[in-house]
């Protein structure tokens, strides 16, 4: 059984996403970019991190900060030439690690060339190369469509008299994934970097490619309320996750397995049943459909275990799992549950069954950073500035030192900083032995050299109204036994069960670890163990 399994790279080993511009700035311009990558490798490699993500590094006007694409197969002059790239790429193979990167495919910018084509006359050989639509029989948008960036999903083109359909921003015109010719360059595209040497790719949006062919209006969300999105005010039942996009997802598939051990991550936001579709019904969808769970269930034991069971639970056979903790999109882990519980979250990450995926900077407990509203830069809190849904506040630079602008760069970076930089940086907390930097180095290293902790089998043994506790176990491997207290308070495990005692292989409290536990396990606030238990 889970014995004979021979994992691939990216069953066992730790994705770490990187936003470009925040990561290291080498030029001084402000702006991160891939020549300041290839500076930090030693790093992640020093971290233990397998497996890099890259968010968008392709050319674009940077009206949503690169996934608005003008062109798939080169790259943005802020981050860098082909050269850099390249250069890049061979590095992180040299130190053992792979490359991963965002492809955008659900739609372009407006000055994309295939776009300046298609708009420029209703007879042009890629007008349907987008979503094109006459206005409603009484005028205006063809239908009730709304934009995940606010307003109308439709904008009017008038040199056309046509409207076409962009789920963002209106500088982000959607593909007609319905065109068998745009199916196949895009696929040529995946092909281009895959001939290069990439390791796999994130889909952006996956289960947004396909719409309603009838373009039928979204029904009213009877949930929704004023502080949510206008997006939320409908259900997007026909712009979003319609049954032919896993048609779609099976054919990019069988362009990675062209390739060897490629991986295809797809952004995927939807309930669990729906998200175990798009593994395919033969494990010929997407790799890993990312797992968001970690990202908005509450901070609560008994409903993380029972999202966790209802997880494994659902996967289908052979389906790999994945955890994510933050990314770009949502506010970071240390602003949801605070700094003291940061810790016992990058236990639970870490000792979870299936990848885990790191968000930069949280590993040193990174906050969000408020942002003035004359500063803010992100497209979705420009367009909703009354409800507090800018996205820069999780995207500020990665925070290396005590120097001015956190070594980051030299010059006044696109983002501010965070005001305690100087107290809270990588340097600072790999020379802290009781650090969450180091912490997150040696619940990586354990779980890199232990299968139970990889591949291991995920049974729970208890969750209550201040912790969770489970094990990882593998046959013929050792067997591990985690304790998150989510509380502030003190907790005691409890347990008769002889085959629970153990050694503290790794605590958030350095102190413990090593010692002998047998009985009941006595825990501070905001402390989890992880506990080499006895064969």
């Amino acid at each position: 059984m889970l014995k004979n399994i021979n994992p691939l790279w990216w069953q066992n080993g730790i994705i770490y996403q990187i936003y470009p511009r925040s990561y290291q700035d080498s030029n001084n311009d402000g702006l991160g970019d891939l020549q300041g990558i290839i500076s930090r490798l030693e790093y992640l490699h020093w971290l233990g991190i397998n497996a890099i993500w890259l968010s968008p590094i392709y050319p674009s006007p940077m009206k949503d900060f690169g996934y608005d694409i003008s062109n798939y197969t080169d790259i943005d002059p802020v981050f860098g030439t082909m050269a850099n790239f390249d250069l890049l790429l061979s590095a992180v193979h040299r130190m053992g690690m792979k490359l991963i990167l965002d492809f955008v495919p659900n739609h372009t910018s407006d000055q994309h060339p295939w776009f300046l084509e298609s708009r420029s006359s209703r007879d042009n050989p890629k007008r349907d190369w987008y979503i094109w639509n006459d206005p409603a029989p009484g005028g205006g948008p063809p239908n009730n469509w709304l934009s995940v960036f606010g307003g109308s999903g439709w904008e009017w083109d008038e040199h056309t008299g046509q409207y076409y359909y962009h789920g963002f921003l209106k500088e982000q015109p959607d593909l007609n994934w319905r065109n068998p010719e745009v199916q196949e360059t895009m696929f040529n595209i995946l092909r281009f970097w895959l001939d290069k040497g990439v390791d796999g790719f994130r889909v952006d949006v996956m289960w947004h490619m396909i719409k309603d062919a009838q373009f039928r209006d979204n029904p009213i969300n009877p949930g929704y309320r004023a502080e949510m999105p206008t997006y939320d005010q409908l259900l997007p039942v026909y712009s979003t996750d319609q049954p032919e996009v896993l048609d779609i997802v099976f054919k990019m598939r069988r362009v990675l397995d062209e390739y060897p051990e490629r991986v295809m991550i797809g952004e995927i936001y939807l309930p669990i049943q729906r998200l175990m579709i798009y593994y395919g019904d033969k494990n010929n969808g997407a790799h890993l459909p990312f797992n968001f769970l970690l990202l908005s269930v509450p901070w609560e034991p008994v409903k993380i275990a029972a999202a966790i069971a209802e997880y494994e639970g659902a996967l289908p056979p052979g389906g790999w799992p994945n955890w994510v903790m933050g990314n770009h999109d949502r506010p970071r882990i240390s602003t949801r549950v605070g700094s003291g519980q940061a810790k016992v979250a990058a236990m639970l990450l870490l000792t979870l069954r299936g990848i885990p995926t790191l968000y930069y900077g949280d590993e040193i407990g990174m906050r969000d950073v408020p942002i003035p509203f004359d500063e803010v830069q992100d497209p979705q809190g420009l367009n909703m500035p009354d409800k507090n849904l800018s996205r820069d506040p999780c995207r500020t630079p990665m925070q290396w030192n005590a120097e001015m602008n956190a070594g980051f760069s030299e010059s006044k970076p696109w983002l501010r900083i965070d005001k305690n930089y100087t107290l809270n940086n990588v340097d600072r907390q790999k020379a802290d032995h009781y650090s969450l930097l180091n912490l997150y180095r040696k619940l990586i290293r354990l779980r890199t050299g232990e299968p139970a902790l990889n591949i291991g089998r995920y049974i729970q043994v208890c969750a209550d109204d201040q912790a969770i506790s489970y094990i990882r176990e593998i046959e013929g491997s050792s067997r591990f036994l985690v304790v998150l207290n989510l509380s502030h308070r003190p907790y005691y495990f409890k347990t008769t069960q002889k085959t629970l005692s153990g050694r503290i292989e790794i605590s958030t409290l350095p102190e413990m670890e090593g010692m002998i536990t047998q009985g009941t396990i006595e825990l501070d606030g905001d402390q989890g163990v992880v506990i080499r238990l006895d064969q």
